[in-house]
C-alpha cells in the first residue's frame, strides 16, 4: 500500500475509536509537555542571565569578597561575611604588580540613595557606586553625553558624578543634565557624565544607577563595611586565564596567606558565573526528564495496549488484506505508522502546550520568549522512538496472522 493512503487507514482507525485514542495521546502530552515547558522557562532564564553577566566584558574578571552564587546555608554565609573586606589600599598595591593587564579598576558599592535636583527627586532605590576611570572600560559602561572622571579628579576628590540614564530622564526630562548641580546625601555634586543605556535584565533596569569618584565616594561614606571589588581586563582572550593565577597569586601574596591556605576572596567571571547557572538549573532539568521518562513509558505501554487491542479487533480485516494480496510487511507498516500516528499526535500537542505555557511562566520572570528547538527536536525523535519501540509488537503479531484463521475470526 502507499504510504499516504496507510496513513489514511491509521488515521480512520483513530477515528473509530476517539476516546480510547486521546486517553492514549493523553499519556504522551503529559511527558514531551513537561519536558518542553520546563525546557523553555530554563532557556529563557538562562538567556536573560547571560544578558545580565555580559555586562563583564568577556576579557575581564573580578576580584570580590563574596563568591557571585552562594547556595550555602547560614554557616556558609557566615564564612563569607567574616572575610576581610577588600580596601583600596589592597587594589593599589594589586594594580602596581599587574603590569601585563589592560585596565585594573576598582568599584565600591551602596544602594537605596536618593538623588535630587530642585523639586525633583529619583526614588530612594539608586544604586551609587565610587570607582577608578578603569571601572568604565571593565564593565562596558560608555558615555553618551559629556565624559567620565580621570584620575585627576580621583586624586583631587572631586565632587563630580556620571548618571544611569534612568536617573538622568528622571531628573532632567526636558534638559541636559551635564553640569547641573545635584544633592546625594547632603552633598552637592556636578554632572559631568550620562551614560548609554544599559537595558534590562528580567523587567529590571540596569540604568538606575550612578557612578561618582572612590575617593569621593569613601569621604561620603567611609572606607569600612564596604569591601572594593576589583577589576581586571587581559589584553587579549588567550592571556586571559593566565592573567587570572597570577592576579590570584599576587593578591594571596599581598593578603599574607599561607601556602595551602584557603582564599579568602573570590574570582567573578561570566564563564564562571554561566557554569555556576548551568550546574544549578542542570538539577532541575533532570529532575523532569525523570518525570517526564515515567510519563512517556506509562504512556508507551497504552500505545502497546491500544495497538494490541486494534489488532484483536481487526482480524477478519487483516485476513481480508492479506487475502486480496498484502503482504507482511505492508500489514506490518500500517500498524507502524498508526502507533507513531499516535505518539506524533500526542508529542506535538505537548510541544506546542509546553512553548505556550512555558513562555507564559517565565513572561512572569520578565525573561525574553524563546523556543527551545533542540528539545523540540527531541521531543519529536522522543515521540517517533516510542511510536516505532511500543508498536513493533502489535504490528509484528498482526503481520504474522494466518489469512485463513484471520477470515474465520468473529
Amino acid at each position: 500500500m502507499k504510504i499516504l493512503e496507510i496513513i489514511k487507514v491509521a488515521f480512520t482507525s483513530l477515528k473509530t475509536n476517539r476516546l480510547r485514542s486521546i486517553l492514549t495521546i493523553l499519556g504522551i502530552v503529559v511527558g514531551i509537555f513537561s519536558i518542553i515547558a520546563i525546557s523553555t522557562v530554563i532557556e529563557m532564564l538562562q538567556k536573560s542571565i547571560e544578558e545580565g553577566v555580559s555586562g563583564l566584558d568577556q576579557s575581564t574578571f573580578q576580584i570580590q569578597k563574596w563568591p557571585a552564587i552562594n547556595t550555602g546555608g547560614p554557616s556558609e554565609r557566615a564564612k563569607y561575611r567574616n572575610r576581610p573586606d577588600i580596601t583600596l589600599e589592597e587594589y593599589k598595591k594589586l594594580k602596581e604588580k599587574l603590569t601585563d593587564a589592560k585596565y585594573v579598576g576598582a568599584e565600591q558599592w551602596t544602594f537605596g540613595k536618593q538623588i535630587i535636583f530642585g523639586n525633583r527627586k529619583t526614588n530612594p532605590n539608586v544604586q551609587v557606586s565610587g570607582t577608578t576611570p578603569e571601572a568604565f572600560p571593565n564593565n562596558k559602561w560608555v558615555v553618551n553625553d559629556g565624559r567620565a572622571y580621570s584620575d585627576r579628579d580621583v586624586e583631587r576628590y572631586e565632587n563630580y558624578i556620571v548618571l544611569g540614564e534612568d536617573v538622568a530622564k528622571s531628573l532632567f526630562p526636558n534638559s541636559s543634565a551635564l553640569d547641573q548641580v545635584v544633592t546625594m546625601d547632603g552633598h552637592k555634586l556636578k554632572v559631568i557624565g550620562v551614560l548609554e543605556k544599559q537595558g534590562a535584565v528580567f523587567g529590571q533596569s540596569q540604568d538606575n544607577f550612578a557612578l561618582v569618584p572612590i575617593t569621593t565616594f569613601q569621604s561620603f561614606y567611609g572606607k569600612r563595611d564596604n569591601s572594593i571589588n576589583i577589576t581586571v581586563m587581559s589584553r587579549d582572550k588567550k592571556s586571559y586565564e593566565d592573567l587570572m593565577e597570577i592576579s590570584e597569586g599576587y593578591f594571596r601574596t599581598i593578603r599574607h596567606l599561607k601556602a595551602g591556605e584557603e582564599n579568602n576572596f573570590d574570582f567573578r567571571s561570566n564563564e564562571q558565573m554561566l557554569t555556576q547557572i548551568n550546574q544549578i538549573t542542570s538539577g532541575v532539568r533532570i529532575g523532569s526528564i525523570v518525570i517526564a521518562a515515567i510519563a512517556l513509558l506509562a504512556a508507551g505501554v497504552g500505545i502497546m495496549n491500544i495497538m494490541l487491542v486494534s489488532v484483536t479487533e481487526r482480524t477478519r480485516e487483516i485476513g481480508i488484506r492479506k487475502a486480496i494480496g498484502a503482504r507482511r510487511r505492508n500489514i506490518l507498516i500500517q500498524f507502524l505508522v498508526e502507533s507513531v500516528t499516535l505518539s506524533l499526535a500526542g508529542g506535538l500537542i505537548g510541544i506546542i502546550l509546553g512553548i505556550i505555557v512555558g513562555n507564559l511562566a517565565g513572561s512572569l520572570l520578565k525573561a525574553a520568549a524563546v523556543i527551545p528547538m533542540d528539545w523540540v527536536m527531541i521531543g519529536v525523535m522522543l515521540c517517533v522512538l516510542i511510536g516505532v519501540t511500543f508498536g513493533t509488537y502489535p504490528a509484528y503479531k498482526a503481520a504474522n496472522l494466518d489469512p485463513i484463521e484471520a477470515l474465520r475470526y468473529e
